[in-house]
């Protein structure tokens, strides 16, 4: 058995839909479980309704709402064959229904709390993965629908519920797993459900995860991740494009490079694929002829030290300095207990003798921590910077990167360096304008040559 999971781009229309047929008819003796996203940009339109409806303007968020509906009919009524548009019809008509019914509720509280939040944000997935199991019986594929809420157990943390693993994986060997013989389950990603069956979401990017979950349930011998771009690159192709395509990695540096940045896989995929030893492939739905990334759980030798440059724009660095309390006891606690209760996650640490700086990459909670800090500490913000992170399995056992690293970077200044805290990386802050010139210099430092055993 094995998991396809595959992005909003990759079901976003009738053509799109007839890709994935396609990809997963010559997988079919694998027994595939099929996890979708929601279609297009579902997601963000669904979203964008409920904020009328919380503003008042529920016959604004209706006519959006008829837009959507009208969207999913068209390009998922092209893609699923006739003897299956009665179907069709019921799943558009019951799930629109149910959200109007969830948008007048929205208004009627005039806010989006996190569970209308995650309700809301359901749809998408839920309407997504029954419609393509609607679609691939005209392919000649046996389909069967998944509802994830019947399978994927969370806790209540609504936005960003975390699996009950134990239960969700007694639920996908009891419930999924025979389902597979013979037939192709489709299920939504992003999506779970409480104990009590309330509606939950693990987050937005949370599809990747419901796939290593539901791999990690099914015991599967593989979880792939289909997308729009052909694998882990050697450089965030946002930032500089043309890098070249990473053939195989091992988990500790996808893990470090989802974290800093690398859109690919979202940051917790790989964590039950860990656990259970299950490799990750990345692959692009729209050339499935490549090979992709092959994620593993060892590591991955190669004459190259680095395998990737990973970064962040638009962080903030946080600058606290005391001359009077920096190295007394409890001192550093304090300062990461205010971040712990303004819910701020923090990136990069470096300490002195007079100074400790971090960094962030969301702001919203920055005036209430920088004025508790101030009461104990002389606090310095410093805005628009970035963050480079070198990942490689034998940095720390490569001599004389320090001098490549810093002889590739002699015309930009660096803010803050950290190495050690990771074995398999190597990370720096530099301004935001620094960005683009310190990747090409590090890219052309460290790919002008390949290993062509990891490296395409």
């Amino acid at each position: 058995m094995i998991v396809m999971k595959f992005g909003g781009t990759s079901v976003e229309s009738a053509a799109a839909i007839e890709r994935v047929a396609a990809i997963v008819r010559s997988r079919f003796d694998q027994q595939p479980l099929v996890v979708v996203s929601a279609m297009g940009k579902t997601t963000n339109r669904l979203l964008a309704a409920a904020d009328k409806a919380a503003a008042g303007n529920l016959e604004d968020a209706f006519r959006d709402i008829e837009e959507l509906h009208a969207f999913h009919r068209r390009e998922a009524g092209a893609a699923i064959p006739r003897e299956n548009h009665t179907a069709m019809e019921v799943v558009l008509e019951n799930h629109f229904e149910q959200l109007e019914s969830t948008l007048q509720r929205v208004a009627g509280t005039a806010q989006l709390t996190p569970a209308l939040w995650d309700e809301v944000c359901s749809y998408g997935e839920r309407l997504s993965s029954a419609l393509v199991a609607l679609a691939l019986p005209g392919f000649g594929i046996p389909a069967v629908h998944v509802d994830a809420r019947e399978v994927l157990v969370t806790d209540s943390r609504h936005s960003q519920a975390l699996p009950l693993y134990s239960r969700t994986y007694a639920r996908f060997k009891e419930k999924v797993v025979p389902l597979l013989q013979g037939r192709v389950g489709v299920m939504g990603g992003f999506i779970g459900a409480t104990s009590e069956g309330v509606t939950t979401t693990l987050g937005r990017g949370g599809s990747d995860f419901s796939a290593a979950i539901a791999g990690a349930g099914i015991e599967a011998e593989e979880i792939q991740i289909w997308t729009d771009v052909d694998g882990m690159l050697t450089c965030d192709p946002r930032v500089l494009p043309g890098g070249r395509l990473v053939k195989r990695i091992s988990f500790s540096e996808a893990a470090e490079l989802a974290y800093f940045g690398a859109k690919v896989l979202h940051p917790s995929t790989v964590q039950p694929a860990i656990e259970k030893n299950i490799p990750v492939r990345i692959l692009n739905s729209r050339r499935p002829e490549v090979g992709g990334t092959l994620i593993v759980a060892d590591a991955v030798s190669s004459t190259n030290p680095v395998k990737s440059i990973a970064c962040k724009r638009e962080i903030t660095v946080v600058e606290v300095r005391s001359l009077r309390m920096l190295m007394a006891h409890g001192f550093l606690r304090r300062i990461f207990e205010v971040f712990d209760r303004y819910k701020t996650p923090v990136d990069m640490v470096t300490t002195s003798e007079v100074c400790v700086a971090l960094t962030i990459d969301h702001d919203r909670a920055l005036p209430e921590i920088e004025q508790e800090l101030s009461r104990i500490a002389e606090v310095t913000v410093v805005r628009d910077q970035a963050i480079i992170c070198l990942v490689g399995d034998a940095l720390r056992e490569t001599s004389g990167l320090g001098a490549r690293i810093f002889g590739a970077l002699r015309e930009v200044n660096i803010r803050m360096i950290s190495q050690g805290a990771s074995f398999n990386n190597v990370s720096f802050v530099v301004q935001g304008a620094d960005l683009l010139p310190a990747v090409q210099a590090l890219h052309a430092e460290f790919f002008s040559t390949i290993d062509p055993e990891v490296f395409q």
